[in-house]
């Protein structure tokens, strides 16, 4: 998935997505909507943030 179909799924912008790439903190909201645009469940975070 592309950064930008990533941005549109969770209504994040594309620089949010970029920073997050690169390692920034986000507010957990954020990652919420990252993890499910990804199709992953909540419970499931571990595969897309493992250092949580």
């Amino acid at each position: 998935m592309s950064k930008a179909e990533l941005a549109r799924k969770a209504r994040l912008s594309a620089l949010t997505i970029d920073r997050i790439e690169k390692g920034k903190s986000c507010r957990p909201e954020t990652k919420r909507k990252i993890i499910l645009a990804l199709g992953y469940r909540l419970s499931e975070k571990q595969k897309v943030f493992p250092e949580e």
